[in-house]
């Protein structure tokens, strides 16, 4: 990866967890970090689920399976140039936030949308 490093996306309970993301999904959101050119602060990629029910996360959180990261974006200008950079490399599972970005390729749940928090 050009613009990260795997420990960003450790589960917080679990140093070296950030190992059990999808090399596919790292492969597309670096790209879209290229594109987009601004940092991508990830605040949550893989979880464990001691942490995801911590965090009152959905029990079939695709950050379970290391499908999904959240970026961190306070700022109307940012988001929409992350989120146009996801799209461009194909995420097409996009949650808003006030303070966050989800992205997800889970092939298990419903394609083409986006959802706000």
């Amino acid at each position: 990866m050009r613009y990260f490093n795997i420990n960003e996306f450790d589960s917080s309970d679990l140093k070296g967890s950030g190992v059990n993301m999808d090399s596919t999904f790292l492969s597309m959101l670096d790209e879209a970090r290229h594109i987009a050119n601004i940092p991508f602060i990830i605040n949550s990629g893989y979880r464990t689920e001691k942490h995801n029910i911590k965090i009152k996360g959905v029990p079939d959180s695709s950050h379970l399976r290391g499908l999904a990261c959240d970026i961190k974006c306070i700022d109307s200008r940012s988001r929409f140039v992350i989120e146009n950079a996801l799209k461009q490399v194909g995420f097409n599972r996009i949650g808003i936030a006030k303070t966050f970005i989800h992205c997800d390729i889970d092939a298990e749940k419903t394609k083409d949308v986006t959802w706000l928090y």
